[in-house]
């Protein structure tokens, strides 16, 4: 008992030491890689003792090899990306009653719309640019539809896209008696 207590001690004593080393360098297409490796142009940096998550402002030293000589490669200014784009009404698996043909969607995007930047929506498979995230859809029928929405930037180049939602539209029957 004694020595399986003395060998978990030695164990965590140990892992502490070599957590203490970790290494951040920024690769040739610009992703960032952090390892507990010196890699060519690494930087060492410092995690707290207490294994929280470091913050922004991490003191940094370059590591202890010899391609550390040179000056570590500086951070690419990252592209501007969307967090979420999301179809907020119809929404997913949800029934309309009597839309007269005329369907009103809204979209979700986070952060906003960018000036410049365009909305592709595909309606049951067939694309149309519209405007904004607030539009509508005419001849929408009864029946099962999807609907799909992109945002493009300037260049066309597809910035996010959100999940499919599938939606059902129903009409209301007359009864007619002869």
């Amino acid at each position: 008992m004694l020595k399986r207590t003395i060998i978990t001690l030695i164990a965590v004593l140990t892992a502490g030491a070599v957590m203490a080393q970790a290494y951040r360098w920024v690769d040739a297409d610009g992703v960032v890689h952090y390892s507990d490796r010196p890699e060519e142009g690494a930087v060492q940096i410092q995690l707290p003792a207490d294994g929280r998550r470091p913050t922004s402002d991490y003191s940094a030293r370059p590591a202890a090899t010899p391609a550390a000589a040179t000056a570590a490669p500086a951070e690419p200014d990252r592209p501007f990306s969307y967090d979420s784009i999301e179809i907020s009404s119809p929404g997913p698996e949800e029934t309309l009653w009597n839309l007269g043909g005329v369907l009103s969607v809204s979209l979700n995007v986070q952060p906003a719309l960018q000036p410049g930047h365009r909305v592709r929506v595909y309606f049951d498979g067939a694309a149309r640019m519209v405007t904004g995230s607030s539009f509508q859809i005419e001849e929408v029928y009864r029946g099962v539809h999807n609907l799909q929405a992109e945002v493009l930037d300037e260049t066309g180049k597809l910035m996010g896209r959100s999940q499919t939602n599938r939606f059902y539209v129903q009409q209301n029957t007359i009864v007619r008696a002869n």
